[in-house]
């Protein structure tokens, strides 16, 4: 399924390239500081033990692998992919005392590792941002290890209608916040964009079935501002 705001030459690109130094900034700003406890929620639902591998697309500057190795007493090994080499040098440098985390610029539909490498994938705020969800999905699946899980944590549809109407309408901000921050409203134009396009839980439920996930579920959290698919490789 191609995603048609993202096929636009360079604009994802372009976003992030502009708020890389400020990224995690914006997520708090985006969220007011929830993204964390979803992203520890995330882990949670993952349960992850010792020596199981972890890769993490979409990484920004690697939260989900900081946690995933705090989880596991840094005794596992985690590849970081995100297509921005800008967010990959902020998360190196953030996490720099880290020695079992390697660095990679790639794309979600094209990662370029051996198959079966993997007992997790996650993917954090970034699946929305990928030019298509099929390719995406089939090689998450390739890369899976038999048995492996694959996790998404992203923006999903509120179904409250009063939670509803109050978050379009503080959506409406964020490009504004956008201006204050990084002194462009575009990026945050695009995100608040790519969040309202995006499919909703149940359709990505059946895309990941038709990519061969099997006990595919979801949890919404925040009243379904967010939420997080799981699916594994059997």
């Amino acid at each position: 399924m191609q995603q048609d705001l993202q096929q636009k030459k360079g604009l994802v690109e372009g976003v992030f390239n502009k708020v890389f130094d400020r990224y995690d900034l914006m997520n708090d700003f985006m969220s007011l500081g929830i993204h964390r406890i979803w992203k520890k929620d995330l882990i949670q639902m993952m349960n992850p033990s010792n020596d199981k591998k972890l890769i993490d697309v979409g990484c920004g500057t690697g939260d989900i692998a900081s946690l995933y190795i705090k989880t596991t007493s840094n005794k596992t090994s985690i590849l970081c992919v995100d297509p921005n080499k800008k967010m990959i040098t902020e998360g190196k440098k953030k996490l720099n005392k880290y020695k079992n985390i390697t660095w990679k610029v790639g794309y979600a539909e094209n990662l370029k590792v051996p198959n079966n490498s993997y007992d997790f994938y996650t993917i954090s705020f970034g699946l929305r941002n990928t030019k298509n969800l099929n390719k995406s999905l089939a090689e998450a699946y390739r890369i899976l290890k038999k048995g492996g899980r694959f996790l998404c944590l992203e923006f999903s549809k509120i179904e409250n209608s009063n939670l509803d109407f109050i978050y379009k309408n503080y959506s409406k901000i964020i490009p504004l916040l956008g201006q204050i921050i990084v002194g462009d409203k575009k990026p945050y134009k695009y995100l608040t964009q790519s969040i309202e396009k995006f499919v909703n839980q149940e359709q990505l439920l059946e895309i990941m079935k038709k990519n061969n996930f099997k006990n595919c579920t979801y949890r919404n959290l925040s009243g379904g501002i967010v939420a997080i698919h799981s699916g594994w490789k059997i």
